[in-house]
């Protein structure tokens, strides 16, 4: 599947679009789509296949399977060339955004203040969890850089995506802060930046500006081993 189409505007509550595939009655390929599906610590989206005849199939899982995203709907009957409309469950979406955007925003301060890899995170519709690889932390400490995180999201920093091809990407400084990660397996990258705060290969969705992002807060940090630290983050608006 070419690059879908949520890559290029992830504000697209909805798009028109057709059957491109139908398995098992209920796992519906479509030639593009602004569904996510889940990946990458982000959550798959839901929302609505509305068929031209005005049948609603509601989606209730989206993953990626050899290269193409297949949505899971909640009833039979679509067919290979039928023309649908997708509607987004926005709210569901837009929280994952901020959400998105905020683990880079943290993480960034946090490789730019200890040199920390991320070693996971996941995000939902509450809460941030993230997961990085730093010897000593307290919560005092660790409060500072969510305290710098907020200022740097208060900024009104433009997120910018865009591609670049593989071997010009790796030359950018500090793309991949995922600790033993290797760089995707693609000719073209798909770049998130956050100018003078993260910059990262990234496929997901995010806000056009850090402003959105709202108030973070930490809701808890737990010890998961030797130099292994989790913090759950919430936005507070």
């Amino acid at each position: 599947m070419k690059n879908p189409k949520y890559m290029y505007d992830s504000y697209l509550k909805e798009f028109d679009t057709v059957v491109k595939s139908v398995n098992n009655d209920k796992f519906i390929v479509l030639e593009d789509t602004i569904i996510y599906p889940t990946s990458g610590g982000q959550p798959h989206d839901t929302g609505k296949l509305i068929r031209k005849d005005g049948e609603i199939f509601n989606v209730i899982f989206a993953g990626k399977f050899n290269g193409e995203i297949s949505n899971e709907v909640d009833k039979p009957g679509l067919k290979v060339r039928d023309s649908v409309k997708i509607v987004l469950d926005w709210d569901r979406r837009y929280k994952h955004m901020r959400y998105h955007t905020a683990a880079h925003i943290i993480s960034g301060v946090l490789h730019e203040q200890t040199g920390a890899l991320i070693t996971g995170n996941q995000i939902s519709e509450e809460k941030l969890r993230i997961d990085f690889n730093l010897d000593n932390f307290d919560r005092e400490e660790l409060q500072k850089y969510i305290d710098i995180s907020n200022k740097e999201a208060e900024k009104d920093i433009e997120v910018k995506a865009y591609f670049k091809p593989k071997e010009e990407a790796m030359k950018l400084p500090g793309l991949i802060k995922l600790a033993n990660t290797a760089p995707p397996d693609l000719d073209i990258l798909r770049i998130v930046e956050i100018p003078g705060v993260d910059l990262c290969a990234d496929g997901g969705t995010h806000v056009h500006s850090t402003k959105e992002v709202g108030k973070l807060e930490i809701l808890k940090i737990e010890n998961k081993g030797k130099n292994n630290r989790r913090m759950y983050v919430v936005i507070s608006d």
